[in-house]
């Protein structure tokens, strides 16, 4: 690079400086800035949803669209519910939706969206030489050689805060679309940071703040507290990060293992971990959380169809294809159940994610869930056509490529012995017997699920008569 950007370091410097970068409602930012009128509005993404259907799930939601209650992985057919769209809306038609109670909704254009990205990340690699690509729309940035947290000449502010601002207008000036920074000394804290003052926010935490910054956040924005840990932590009178930080790391880690001492650690602040360049993901998961606890069939089967499209359009997106197709559901009070399906070779299928997904959630019919997810694994990476299955019974593989990382289980092309090439079969056994809750999560913090990762809170796996097995045994 030529010159000297703002916040360059000096040798006063120290300790690291993280930016933790996320783009604000990406997708809807990104139809926004191909269609300017739309800025300001409600906008609504949808992933297998055609102009004026109401079939397929929400990818993200506007501001504006959140405030009417559309959120993310929610079937497009509820979210109309809540936000008609605003080709049917009519001020002069009394029976008409008000303009101004709706909303625009869009399909979902990945290419595009690659497009944005590739300019947002050309941005990132040119202001730090260490990156960490979350997902499409979400990096770590190591920049501690090109700034530093002492003050700036002016005195009103740190130089890396300065240095943050000049990503922050360089990502807004030269891709088109908003981002949130957080800037701190570690990844755990930037990533806290980053959340705290969406959209297009700027929060900095310095190396002495991060205590009185994290003090007053309730438990549940500590990474690795899930609602189940956070009821526990309740229960002992721990609501806040704070007094989190103020218990008695001994009792914590008497009541949740060595994990607990990795909770108090993060309650004040300690994260060791580098910023390093991310691996390929072992899964992809998505799960959502009933609105009402539900026994109805067709609502569950609604949103699993949701949460199918969007987890399919995720691994497309990374150029995945998958072996594994998994369910999971929480059933009342709090029992994690698991079912999966595994392939005879990788495929890039939404519909046959649907219908597999919709075939393991049958066996929960009649049953009252708070909690449902759908997630692919044993992941493969490769270039060129991707492989599809048309259905249950159907075909072979378009092309075989190499797994992606090392440990999957053998050649992508392999089937079990005695079953027919190219039929789905159930994989019955294998790997490790008793996950915990964080095998369900996905690696590399691409998707962040409301999920617990301690020894002590494991799946309660069930077996259907047929003897499938849970997901977490495919690891």
């Amino acid at each position: 690079m030529e010159g000297t950007l703002p916040g360059a370091p000096t040798d006063d410097g120290g300790e690291r400086v993280v930016l933790h970068v996320d783009m604000d409602c990406f997708y809807a930012s990104c139809e926004r800035l191909r269609e300017p009128q739309l800025r300001g509005e409600p906008v609504v993404v949808g992933m297998g949803y055609e102009a004026g259907e109401t079939i397929g799930a929400v990818a993200t939601s506007s501001y504006e669209a959140r405030e009417f209650g559309v959120e993310s992985a929610q079937p497009i057919s509820g979210a109309l519910e809540r936000l008609p769209r605003m080709a049917n809306a009519d001020a002069d038609d009394p029976d008409a939706p008000d303009p101004a109670e709706a909303g625009y909704y869009r399909p979902v254009d990945m290419e595009f969206y690659k497009r944005v990205a590739a300019a947002v990340k050309e941005v990132l690699h040119d202001c730090a030489e260490t990156v960490r690509e979350v997902s499409i729309d979400e990096a770590y940035l190591d920049v501690t050689e090109r700034t530093a947290w002492i003050d700036a000449p002016d005195g009103d502010r740190t130089l890396a805060e300065g240095f943050a601002r000049h990503v922050k207008d360089r990502i807004e000036r030269e891709a088109g679309v908003v981002a949130s920074v957080g800037v701190a000394p570690n990844m755990a804290t930037a990533k806290i940071a980053s959340d705290f003052d969406k959209p297009d926010g700027l929060t900095v935490v310095a190396p002495g703040e991060i205590e009185s910054f994290l003090a007053p956040l309730p438990v549940e924005d500590i990474h690795g507290v899930g609602p189940v840990t956070a009821r526990t932590l309740a229960d002992a009178g721990i609501g806040t990060a704070g007094d989190l930080a103020d218990a008695d790391p001994s009792d914590l880690t008497d009541r949740f293992g060595e994990r607990g001492r990795e909770l108090y650690d993060r309650a004040r602040g300690r994260d060791d971990r580098e910023v390093t360049p991310t691996g390929r993901p072992k899964s992809l998961s998505r799960e959502s959380a009933v609105s009402e606890r539900t026994d109805d069939d067709e609502e569950k089967a609604e949103v699993v169809r949701a949460l199918a499209a969007d987890v399919a359009e995720r691994a497309r997106s990374r150029d995945a294809m998958y072996r594994t197709i998994g369910i999971k559901a929480v059933t009342t009070p709090y029992d994690v159940n698991t079912r999966a399906e595994s392939l005879s070779g990788p495929v890039d299928d939404p519909e046959l994610v649907r219908e597999v997904a919709l075939d393991l959630l049958s066996e929960f019919d009649g049953e009252t869930v708070r909690k449902l997810g759908v997630r692919v694994s044993n992941l493969s990476f490769g270039a060129g056509e991707q492989a599809t299955l048309g259905g249950y019974e159907g075909g072979e593989t378009d092309e075989t490529v190499e797994a992606g990382r090392s440990g999957e289980s053998g050649e992508p092309g392999d089937s079990t012995p005695g079953s027919p090439d190219g039929d789905r079969r159930e994989d019955r056994g294998g790997g490790s017997a008793d996950p915990t809750l964080d095998d369900w999560a996905e690696e590399a913090g691409v998707v962040d699920p409301d999920v617990d990762a301690d020894p002590g809170e494991r799946e309660r796996r069930r077996r259907s008569p047929n003897g499938q097995v849970s997901l977490g045994e495919f690891e």
